[in-house]
Order: structure tokens, then C-alpha cells, then sequence
């Protein structure tokens, strides 16, 4: 089951918002609360971990694409 970071959404100027993980099913629908004291929460898209599988059946972590990578010059095709 994936952990998902979710963080409240500050009501007043000065309220901080507050992070939290919280373990829920693919399928199930994002907060919208928090679950333990009610306030409005908003999921965040934060980067996974993937991992590349060989040849050898071995995992390891896939390389981070480089800065290269978002003007299009090393010629990588997840630009």
C-alpha cells in the first residue's frame, strides 16, 4: 500500500501548514481532511523512487534524470 504525503492548508496568514503521511490504497480517493484533527488537507505530488530491473534480476535504483535532461540535450526520451 503507497504512502502518501499530504499537507494542511493554512486557514489564516499566520497558521503554518503541517506535513504528514498517511498509507491508503491506490484506489481510494485522496483527504480532504485531516484524519485526526478535521482540517482541510491537499495531497502533494512529490518524486517516487523507480527502479530498473537488469538482465540479472537484480534491482537498482533508476538514475535521476540530469539537468541536461530538461533542455533537451543529451537526446533522452523523457524530456
Amino acid at each position: 500500500m503507497p504512502t502518501y504525503v499530504y499537507e494542511t492548508i493554512p486557514q489564516s496568514e499566520s497558521e503554518e501548514p503541517t506535513r504528514f503521511e498517511f498509507k491508503q490504497s491506490m484506489n481510494d480517493e485522496p483527504l480532504t481532511k485531516h484524519p485526526e484533527n478535521g482540517k482541510p488537507v491537499k495531497r502533494l505530488i512529490s518524486g517516487g523512487y523507480g527502479f530498473s530491473v537488469s538482465g540479472g534480476g537484480k534491482s537498482s535504483p533508476a538514475p535521476a534524470p540530469s539537468s541536461c535532461c530538461n533542455s533537451g540535450g543529451c537526446g533522452c526520451s523523457h524530456n
